[in-house]
């Protein structure tokens, strides 16, 4: 069998740059990889056609495009593997194209849609199952970043899941960094959370402890106006990036997650690389991530898990966070893809891959 054309990967996403969220940064991440490894990567995303901000979201753009376009750029990348990573317009369109036209395609679930539909607007968790049922049973593959994720897809019907974890780049997020401008006078022990600022992320529930320092909040969101009017005593310094998103995890004294929604949670291990302990719920996402490394503390009474996760040494969380490689994920990644399009020649990979069971 011949070699497959370039491009080697279509990957459909709803979620790229601009936006600033944890499955934008995996996505990046895997394509600046996959393209360091010889692969071929074209990316069919909101900023290739006409898109409106999404309904109390406007950081999030949604594209006006129907399968016949999103149709055509897959077409156009004929014999590439198709990898389809969100259930948005994007996604339902290259969905529609690849049942249509019997291309085989992989999915991703990285959003607990489910929760977050429910805390947002009140629909009924079965409602939001159906829909990801629907979207995801016809695919090859779902890659999924924990096995506590696995195993509640499975639950749902959805068994065809294979691992993909998350990565850390240990050369950005590291201990020891200047502190953050105006940091120096803040009432030690600083508290840190990173993440969007939205309701499904639980933040009054950290910003609510009657716990010593300075809480910090790095990001943004719809419920930013409102969580500053009430907690005027935090400090929320915006979404951070890049080398001033690094000096605000090493400057802080813990971390503190307090969502329950999330399927993987990478700022946790930023965090921990960063030599940050993490207190937070016992729910999927941190049961993974920390699990019993002793790199944290996970209690259904936050405040307890913030006392005790204090105590915890920064070494602890390093060494838990040096578990975490990008190479490693890019290798799960890739043999997904692989295996679950078995036409492609093994000639038409870029390279041999090193498979690392999850």
């Amino acid at each position: 069998m011949s070699a497959i054309p370039n491009p080697a990967l279509l990957l459909v996403t709803d979620a790229w740059a601009p936006q600033v969220n944890g499955v934008v940064r995996t996505l990046e991440t895997t394509v600046r990889l996959l393209r360091a490894r010889g692969w071929s990567v074209d990316i069919i995303s909101p900023d290739r056609f006409l898109n409106l901000p999404c309904p109390t979201y406007p950081d999030i753009r949604l594209a006006l495009a129907g399968s016949r376009r999103v149709g055509a750029l897959l077409a156009a990348g004929h014999g590439a593997a198709v990898h389809i990573a969100t259930e948005g317009p994007l996604g339902w369109a290259a969905r529609r194209h690849c049942l249509g036209t019997g291309r085989p395609f992989t999915t991703s679930f990285h959003t607990r849609f489910p929760d977050y539909v429910a805390a947002r607007f009140g629909v009924p968790r079965r409602w939001s199952w159906a829909a990801l049922r629907r979207f995801h049973a016809p695919a090859r593959a779902i890659l999924t970043a924990t096995p506590t994720l696995a195993a509640e897809l499975a639950g749902h019907g959805l068994a065809q899941t294979r691992p993909w974890s998350r990565g850390v780049d240990l050369s950005l997020f590291r201990p020891g960094l200047p502190l953050p401008a105006g940091w120096e006078s803040l009432p030690r022990p600083i508290l840190l959370s990173v993440g969007r600022v939205a309701v499904e992320k639980n933040l009054p529930a950290f910003l609510a402890l009657d716990v010593p320092g300075t809480k910090v909040v790095v990001g943004e969101g719809p419920a930013l106006p409102a969580l500053k009017a009430r907690f005027p005593d935090a400090l929320f310094t915006g979404a951070l990036e890049g080398e001033a998103l690094a000096r605000a995890y090493s400057g802080a004294d813990l971390f503190v997650f307090p969502s329950r929604t999330d399927t993987f949670g990478l700022v946790l291990v930023e965090a921990m690389a960063s030599g940050l302990a993490v207190a937070a719920y016992p729910v999927p996402g941190p049961l993974d991530v920390v699990a019993d490394s002793g790199a944290g503390v996970l209690d259904e009474d936050l405040g307890r898990a913030v006392t005790a996760a204090l105590r915890i040494p920064r070494a602890a969380a390093l060494a838990r966070a040096a578990d975490f490689s990008w190479d490693r994920a890019v290798d799960q990644f890739a043999a997904a893809i692989d295996e679950a399009a078995p036409q492609r020649a093994a000639a038409s990979l870029p390279q041999k891959l090193s498979v690392i069971p999850a």
